[in-house]
């Protein structure tokens, strides 16, 4: 049995300390990456770049005369719920071309236009680009929102393929994302954990265990105030997601759901049409903000003493019961 996790799939609130927490661990020495946090060489990947994507398409489309595709406006929540599903179905597209590389890498805007269509048809939804052969918009604006676009998607990909390792053996692949409801929404989400989980492939489910950074919605507001950059709305760690997509989207999540739900304490239980699946899941309590010291070298050494004891009684809890399921 190997002595590393295959996959942690790390899962919260906007702002709740996500990215700081992968920054921090990816720091550490070693030895505590090896024998406390049970980490393989590094891969990553999160839905983000996609989310920032999907905006830049929707303004080059608006500049060829169309309506927005994604979302209700710039700065608003996406016009379709399904779209989160998108975005999951995205993750195991990028796990199959980069992790375990069944598939090439085409760097060209079109191919990111038929992905997108491959998942929403998977969804069961209709194509937004191509009706098969059939471009569903005028061909000319299209490819110029591709050219506008090529340069964003070509930079993503090389950044895809740099964070993969050369083999999965001994890797350990950290998956990043977010998902929720509005604010006062009742359990169960439509569009939440419970249901994206369900989307991602059973190779990665196989594998996965889930460290989940805990806040609550008021406290992932705040943090997602403070961390904007405006001169930086692509980045991981300075992008603000807007006030009504907060309210909107991510009012709350239902991982406690999930959690008193599950038939198998410490696990979290995803069924697929081929397979019931038990995620072992640790929570980390961040609603007293233990990470955005972070962003900032020098670390105040005491901040980043307790961050390390959070994080590594976290990890022995998940490795025992990775061990264990």
């Amino acid at each position: 049995m190997s002595d590393v996790f295959d996959i942690i799939l790390l899962l919260a609130l906007p702002a709740s300390g996500k990215s700081e927490t992968r920054k921090f661990i990816a720091m550490q020495n070693e030895d505590a990456k090896k024998n406390i946090f049970h980490l393989g060489t590094n891969a990553q990947m999160d839905d983000f770049p996609y989310v920032h994507l999907m905006h830049l398409i929707d303004i080059e489309l608006k500049k060829q005369g169309y309506e927005y595709l994604f979302y209700h406006a710039p700065d608003a929540n996406f016009k379709e719920s399904v779209t989160w599903g998108v975005l999951t179905l995205m993750l195991n597209q990028d796990y199959e071309m980069i992790i375990k590389k069944t598939k090439p890498i085409d760097k060209n805007v079109f191919d990111l236009f038929h992905r997108i269509d491959e998942t929403r048809i998977q969804l069961g939804q209709k194509p937004f680009f191509y009706d098969g052969d059939k471009c569903l918009y005028d061909e000319e604006k299209l490819a110029k929102v591709a050219e506008a676009l090529q340069k964003d998607y070509e930079t993503m990909c090389v950044e895809r393929s740099n964070q993969a390792p050369k083999t999965i053996d001994g890797s350990t692949l950290i998956v990043e994302f977010a998902r929720g409801g509005a604010d006062g929404s009742e359990m169960p989400l439509a569009w939440g954990y419970e249901k994206n989980l369900a989307l991602l492939s059973p190779d990665i489910l196989e594998k996965a265990a889930i460290l989940y950074v805990w806040v609550t919605p008021e406290e992932s507001r705040r943090k997602n105030r403070e961390r904007e950059d405006p001169n930086d709305p692509g980045s991981i760690l300075a992008h603000c997601v807007p006030d009504v997509v907060m309210y909107k989207e991510y009012g709350c999540d239902d991982m406690e759901y999930l959690i008193n739900k599950s038939d198998r304490p410490g696990y979290i239980k995803v069924e697929r049409p081929e397979k019931t699946y038990y995620l072992p899941i640790a929570r980390v309590d961040n609603r007293d903000d233990k990470t955005t010291f972070v962003r900032t070298l020098p670390w105040d050494p005491e901040k980043e003493k307790v961050l390390y004891n959070m994080l590594s009684e976290g990890f022995i809890e998940l490795w025992k019961k990775y061990q264990e399921r």
